[in-house]
């Protein structure tokens, strides 16, 4: 079984560092917590693509709310990419849904052209579309390299058995990402009940200051699914 890597979804430059001194394998780097994340400013995106060792996988979201974008946002997206590439991110994650909520197929494989050499992650966008198994084989032709879900339940425990069903659907062909409400008390669990080797938190604790990451959430994290 190959090695399990713990992404953090950091908010703050603060918590790119902590993740990756605690051990994390990975970045998502995202602004603005309170609309579930949108893409960072572009000198954030320059600091920890350069100070940090490890992989920065940068949020393209324009704004808030729904994943159904307008032509005008689907520019300013497409320049986010070119911007995170000349910059030299590892890769970014990126969901564009249809007005009924499916995976819009042609724009999402647009978007990976844009990105390659970039890896990509369809973030949990896929968790607003009504089928995920059909999501699932939809994501696989746009070229994306992973999926990050939580198995269309708000949280990844809540959707254990959908996403034990993804990975067996998957069949290596993409990675399947739990994550929502990923914590050290239940993140060993959840890779056993699902065969995930990627898992993803915030490892924000009640009561986090500032939205940072915590130290030691992290590492135990690490320590749980290592």
């Amino acid at each position: 079984m190959s090695k399990s890597i713990l992404e953090v979804c950091a908010y703050n430059i603060q918590s790119c560092i902590i993740a990756e001194k605690a051990g994390a394998g990975r970045i998502e780097l995202c602004a603005s917590p309170a609309e579930g994340g949108v893409t960072p400013s572009y000198g954030m995106i320059e600091y920890a693509v350069k100070n940090l060792s490890i992989p920065v996988y940068v949020m393209i979201r324009p704004r808030g709310g729904n994943f159904v974008y307008t032509p005008e946002e689907l520019a300013i997206m497409r320049k986010d990419i070119a911007v995170c590439k000349e910059l030299g991110a590892a890769g970014i994650a990126i969901g564009i849904l249809t007005a009924d909520n499916l995976i819009d197929t042609a724009a999402m494989k647009q978007m990976v052209a844009l990105a390659y050499p970039m890896g990509v992650t369809c973030h949990k966008a896929f968790d607003r579309t009504p089928d995920a198994i059909t999501s699932l084989e939809e994501v696989i032709t746009a070229g994306c390299e992973r999926i990050l879900t939580s198995g269309l339940q708000p949280t990844a425990v809540a959707g254990a058995d959908m996403l034990a069903r993804l990975v067996n659907k998957a069949s290596g062909r993409i990675i399947i990402m739990p994550g929502g409400g990923v914590r050290s008390t239940n993140v060993r669990q959840l890779a056993t009940d699902t065969g995930a080797t990627e898992l993803h938190s915030s490892a924000l604790l009640q009561g986090s200051e500032g939205f940072v990451a915590d130290a030691g959430e992290v590492a135990m994290l690490v320590k749980q699914i290592g």
